[in-house]
């Protein structure tokens, strides 16, 4: 900022990846003044200071489908879906979800006494989960990040699912060009790189491709996988002769109940806390603006 106060950045580097889930949002003021002034008559300047004091819930700001005044769109000069506003009267929120625990809880305390406290262009919103919830929160979320008619999806899927399951490793030198994630016979624990191909030990590779599957399943044809189109039964199939189920005390039995026992597995249980670090900077400097066309 040019003679003005340097831009405080959101540095989330001390995070691993799977930590902290990013939502971006966009919000209609048009649509906001126009609830304000034409249906509830405020005066412009009241309006403006109930839009400045306006915090939006954690399901407007994480839904999956947005709703009115809320909309996502990827175009640099989109219209609102609602009213047709041109992109002068939008504004972005962003929103940083960062999982509670013993892995994230000193970093997560660093950085929120670093945020300025001016005017709340932070907010901090805390709410309680549970970890399975959690776990199929994130698998949605990176659905919707992966295209799923390339074929690199699958490897993003694993790096994804690993930086999640094993944070304290830096798993981009290792996924660097790489062409082929394999099982290894070798390795008790951990990933081994060798020229292009990234070799997983038995268990992380077992869940990778159970991560893969869930996202990918359909009713008929089962998920895509590093090992192929696999259904439920052919997947528990390969568990059973990698010796994946007994080593984590699985018991055999019926497929879907065996489907429940992995999900447990993976997902972890118990409470959690969240928290969600809402960047409203770009919300009030656009309130602003779109305050000082109504007054004039």
């Amino acid at each position: 900022m040019p003679g003005g106060r340097k831009r405080f950045e959101l540095d989330l580097s001390a995070f691993s990846a799977g930590a902290v889930t990013e939502y971006t949002t966009l919000v209609c003021l048009a649509c906001i003044f126009q609830l304000f002034t034409k249906q509830m008559h405020l005066a412009p300047r009241t309006a403006y200071s109930e839009v400045k004091r306006y915090a939006p819930s954690v399901a407007e700001l994480t839904a999956p489908r947005a709703a009115r005044p809320f909309f996502d769109s990827d175009e640099p000069k989109a219209h609102c879906p609602y009213c047709a506003a041109a992109s002068r009267w939008h504004a972005r929120l962003d929103t940083y979800r960062i999982e509670g625990g013993k892995t994230t809880d000193v970093a997560r305390r660093s950085l929120i006494k670093q945020l300025p406290k001016k005017d709340d262009q932070f907010l901090l919103i805390e709410t309680r989960s549970d970890r399975r919830t959690i776990f199929f929160d994130w698998l949605d979320t990176l659905r919707v990040r992966l295209d799923l008619d390339s074929e690199a999806w699958l490897t993003e899927a694993a790096r994804a699912f690993l930086e999640r399951r094993v944070p304290k490793t830096d798993w981009r030198p290792l996924f660097a060009e790489v062409r082929a994630v394999r099982r290894s016979s070798r390795l008790a624990e951990g990933a081994e790189r060798d020229g292009a191909r990234l070799f997983l030990a038995p268990a992380l590779y077992h869940e990778a491709l159970l991560v893969q599957y869930l996202i990918s399943r359909s009713h008929q044809h089962g998920g895509r996988t590093l090992e192929g189109r696999l259904t439920l039964a052919e997947l528990l199939r390969r568990f059973r002769q990698g010796d994946y189920l007994p080593q984590q005390k699985i018991a055999d039995r019926d497929q879907f109940e065996l489907l429940e026992q992995l999900l447990d597995h993976l997902a972890g249980s118990g409470a959690v806390t969240l928290y969600h670090i809402v960047d409203r900077r770009e919300f009030l400097e656009r309130v602003k603006s779109v305050y000082a066309r109504y007054a004039a």
